[in-house]
């Protein structure tokens, strides 16, 4: 079972960067296809990005496409989400998640394990 810890959220400015990363521990980390989701206040969660096994294959949402960029360092057991471009509606919690297969990426339910999350505030 793998454990997935967040770090790197905070306070920017809209137009900003912030990159965001996820540890993982207790399992083979290149095992699992990764994912990150966020959840803004009185949203449900919504499906941001997630990588392949080997970081060959790579999805995005609309709302994030040119913007964000995923990617993953198999030797680091890390998972990093580079955001860039900020916008005030960027604002929410985001939580990695890992997954072994790549079916149903886009839906929360089909991901095995989850971060705590890390909160990311964009300000005007």
């Amino acid at each position: 079972q793998v454990q997935l810890v967040e770090s790197g959220g905070g306070l920017v400015q809209a137009g900003g960067s912030l990159r965001l990363s996820c540890a993982a521990s207790g399992g083979t980390f290149r095992r699992y296809v990764m994912g990150w989701f966020r959840q803004a206040p009185g949203k449900e969660r919504e499906f941001v990005a997630a990588i392949s096994w080997s970081g060959s294959n790579i999805y995005y949402a609309d709302s994030v496409k040119g913007r964000f960029t995923i990617s993953r360092d198999n030797a680091k057991n890390t998972v990093y989400l580079q955001m860039g471009s900020l916008k005030i509606e960027d604002t929410a919690v985001y939580s990695c998640a890992a997954k072994y297969t790549l079916g149903d990426l886009y839906a929360d339910a089909s991901y095995d394990y989850w971060g705590q999350g890390t909160q990311v505030t964009v300000s005007s």
